[in-house]
């Protein structure tokens, strides 16, 4: 008997990892972008205003001609996020000043374009990536409580279609990878030149989401979805 409870406390806390913590016991959707904007953004915009439905965008300084976008992003009522201006792991995971610096760079863009700060932050390869430790030792772990002080939320994510394992999904694959039954979901997807399927995907998504009665929400500072630093 003793046994099997053990079992199920183990299982509970396995299943409350990486959960977005909220009071409210309605299910949940999160539809998050990263490594925007490019020229599939205004894509992804149009098929979430058709579903009437707002998404997160983690953007980078990556395509600097698509910067306009972000504005686009902030009119129609997504969240925006940082997720770094770089994206370069060698770069950004050097050190806690490093990180600040590319992450600054990206803020400068998101305020010309909108007028506001975004207090979002989403790690290149999540908080859990093992690249960062040939950088910086405990650099994660660093980072992690670094954001923590400065009112950072740093969001990571427990569904993702897999577009970005450089395996060649169809739309249908990427869809049938990011439609879970968990009560709440926090879902990646990436928004580059060469998501086309993700693009394709997306109408999928939310409609597997809409018939089961979730609720689609924009990250804020009060999500809670974080994996556990990996060093």
């Amino acid at each position: 008997m003793l046994k099997k409870v053990m079992i199920c406390a183990m299982s509970a806390l396995m299943m409350l990892t990486a959960s977005p913590v909220h009071a409210q016991t309605n299910k949940t959707v999160y539809l998050t972008f990263d490594d925007g904007p490019s020229n599939n953004t205004m894509k992804v915009l149009n098929i979430l205003d058709r579903y009437h439905v707002k998404g997160t965008f983690f953007v980078t300084g990556q395509q600097p001609r698509y910067f306009s976008y972000i504005k686009l992003m902030a009119k129609r009522g997504h969240a925006i996020g940082l997720h770094t201006y770089s994206h370069d792991y060698a770069k950004v995971y050097a050190s806690a000043g490093a990180f600040n610096q590319d992450l600054n760079k990206i803020q400068n863009v998101v305020v010309k374009e909108t007028g506001h700060k975004s207090y979002l932050v989403r790690f290149p390869g999540g908080t859990n990536n093992t690249v960062s430790r040939h950088y910086g030792y405990k650099i994660m772990t660093k980072l992690s409580n670094e954001m923590n002080a400065q009112g950072y939320n740093y969001i990571d994510w427990n569904a993702e279609t897999g577009d970005a394992t450089g395996r060649r999904f169809t739309p249908a694959q990427l869809a049938k990878n990011a439609c879970v039954p968990m009560r709440n979901v926090v879902i990646l997807m990436h928004d580059t030149s060469a998501k086309n399927n993700t693009v394709k995907a997306l109408p999928s998504i939310i409609k597997y989401y809409k018939a089961r009665g979730y609720t689609f929400k924009k990250v804020d500072r009060t999500t809670r979805c974080r994996f556990k630093p990996n060093n």
